[in-house]
């Protein structure tokens, strides 16, 4: 493929990851962090630092440095406002995860093993999020929008790193897109949910 069309598709995954982030973060600044998970947010940001490094050692790519530099401190600033320190159990989980399926393999194994951890963790890191939205009765600060968004975003990576030939990222990035996709389907339908009960409420109240 042309490498203009590859800088494109590169770039406008950096684009649609920023503004999943910003979706997201705005979300929570308006409405609140009902429903949004601990867990999956701190394990954001914690695979975003890999990727950071990934994209500068690895990959010397710089639209993969950016496409998490520019969402970190959207990341950091959504994990702050879910106060994990208040979460230990959580955090403590989320921070052996990073070490188990990133660090770990990092170290025994280089880049390449890092990354399929990497991808494990990706689509891990969703099943807090996921748990979270099966549990809770109000789910207000979860935006569908962002993590539709999100999943856009890992089809234009997987068509990046396909046409550049980096097929560990590709695996990680389809596997956190399609878990992506689940959480806005289920937040789509939550929010359907409070908003039926709204309405209901309203009826009998009139």
């Amino acid at each position: 493929m042309n490498s203009v069309v590859i800088a494109l598709i590169s770039w406008s995954a950096v684009t649609a990851g920023t503004l999943s982030t910003l979706a997201q973060f705005r979300r929570v600044s308006s409405t609140g962090v009902e429903g949004v998970s601990s867990a999956t947010w701190l394990l954001f940001t914690l695979i975003g630092g890999f990727w950071i490094s990934f994209g500068a050692l690895s990959a010397h790519s710089v639209a993969v440095v950016l496409g998490s530099l520019l969402c970190w401190p959207l990341q950091l600033a959504i994990t702050f406002r879910l106060t994990p320190w208040r979460h230990r159990r959580g955090s403590l989980q989320a921070i052996a995860m990073f070490a188990a399926t990133c660090v770990a393999p990092a170290l025994l194994g280089g880049w390449s093993w890092c990354v399929y951890g990497c991808g494990l963790a990706m689509m891990l890191l969703r099943l807090p999020q996921i748990v979270e939205l099966v549990r809770t009765r109000d789910a207000s600060g979860v935006s569908s929008t962002s993590w539709f968004i999100g999943a856009g975003c890992a089809s234009l990576w997987i068509g990046y790193y396909w046409n550049v030939h980096l097929w560990a990222p590709l695996i990680a990035t389809a596997l956190s897109g399609t878990g992506s996709l689940v959480i806005a389907t289920m937040a789509v339908w939550r929010h359907r949910q409070e908003t039926e009960e709204f309405v209901r409420r309203e009826v009998f109240a009139s």
